[in-house]
């Protein structure tokens, strides 16, 4: 940026806080909006553009390597007259970040000449055009486009620094995606009742960066295909140069028969485990000297002053409607060590007791004890730092 345009906005800056800057104002005696009579006019040089970044986001891609890794490694037209591959799905990209919810956004695109402008072309894909080109995928073409990103991705990290690459983090999960329509192919009904999709995750949680995706008909299990995938996400983080990584999933995503194999590959995790009958037999006949207060960190810092909790108005309402309504009193967390099925080795397994009680109105109805269980090969963290680490 040249010292004009640095200066203009230094100026722009002071001016907005000159006008924000704290006064003792007196009695007005008129609204402060207070414009009446606005004109409107088009400038023949100066034109706006309301995804002002999209340029900029267009720039990074070609100067990662992006644009040419697309059309490197992907090939599904047999001409380009006049689009190429990496047009294609920018083009769908580009519409998702400013502001589009569907293909049929990219008319709205088409027909800004600003937005056309920004990015130096002198017509995108139509909607119909690009719907062609997502048709043309099969499951190695959007595999093989996985690999493409997360080539350009793993030269990104590398610009991190140092500290960037302590602990990779891996997440799996699973989401369901609802569909109103009757006629899409792979649908089907989610244990939720509803008609869909249930497409499998796999992201690195200390950027937010999906890593993997692996669409799926709405009634398949949530830990379907991870293993590869979480495979995958290994080999990627340590061709970055990750020092370690840490796998993390919910129940679903136990992976029994993969943990001793992972554990010899020197890669951490720590998943949920079901609250089975034997579990929790183990987990009442610990003594209570096992048993420690579970100490949660803050959710965030309060850098000024406290606030006061406001007045919890859902609560009120249960009480006096004498809804029934759980209540959670305490926490302890224990552990012990725990050999799963199709592992010859014990792993680590913390255990989270909740403290309950089920209420109606003011009267106490009862008391409730639920577990909670998480294995890990980690030893040496302490159980609420590991919990921190958690889905």
């Amino acid at each position: 940026m040249n010292t004009s345009r640095t200066r203009k906005l230094a100026n722009g800056k002071r001016r907005i806080q000159r006008r924000l800057r704290n006064r003792v104002w007196a009695p007005q005696d008129r609204p402060m909006f207070t414009a009446s009579n606005i004109h409107y006019e088009l400038a023949d040089k100066v034109r706006g553009l309301a995804p002002g970044g999209i340029g900029a986001m267009h720039l990074m891609a070609q100067q990662t390597g992006l644009v040419k890794a697309i059309d490197r490694r992907l090939h599904l037209l047999n001409m380009h007259k006049p689009y190429h591959e990496s047009d294609h799905v920018l083009n769908i990209a580009y519409n998702l970040l400013s502001g589009g919810e569907c293909l049929d956004d990219l008319e709205l695109r088409r027909n800004d000449e600003v937005y056309l402008d920004a990015l130096g072309a002198q017509r995108i894909p139509d909607p119909t055009t690009a719907g062609d080109f997502c048709r043309r995928f099969k499951a190695y073409d959007v595999e093989i486009l996985m690999r493409a990103i997360n080539a350009v991705r793993v030269n990104v990290w590398k610009q991190q620094p140092e500290e960037f690459f302590e602990l990779a983090v891996i997440d799996g999960d699973g989401t369901l995606i609802t569909t109103l329509g009757q006629c899409k192919e792979g649908m089907d009904l989610s244990y939720k009742g509803g008609w869909g999709y249930h497409p499998l995750i796999i992201s690195l949680a200390n950027t937010n960066e999906p890593l993997f995706l692996c669409n799926r008909s709405g009634n398949r299990p949530s830990h379907e295909g991870a293993t590869g995938y979480y495979d995958q996400a290994i080999g990627l983080c340590r061709q970055a140069g990750f020092k370690g990584v840490l796998l993390r999933g919910d129940t679903d995503f136990t992976q029994r028969r993969e943990l001793d194999r992972w554990d010899d590959q020197g890669v951490r995790f720590i998943f949920g485990v079901d609250a089975m009958p034997n579990l929790v037999k183990t987990a009442d006949l610990l003594p209570k000297s096992a048993w420690r207060r579970l100490e949660r960190p803050a959710k965030y810092e309060v850098i000024t002053q406290p606030r006061e909790r406001p007045v919890n108005i859902k609560e009120q309402i249960v009480r006096q409607r004498e809804f029934e309504n759980i209540r959670l009193q305490s926490e302890q967390v224990a552990e012990f060590n725990y050999i799963p099925a199709h592992c010859e080795q014990a792993y680590r397994l913390v255990v989270v007791r909740k403290n309950l009680s089920v209420e109606k109105g003011e009267q106490v109805l009862f008391d409730d004890l639920r577990y909670f269980f998480y294995i890990t090969n980690d030893r040496a963290a302490s159980a609420s730092a590991m919990l921190s680490h958690r889905l």
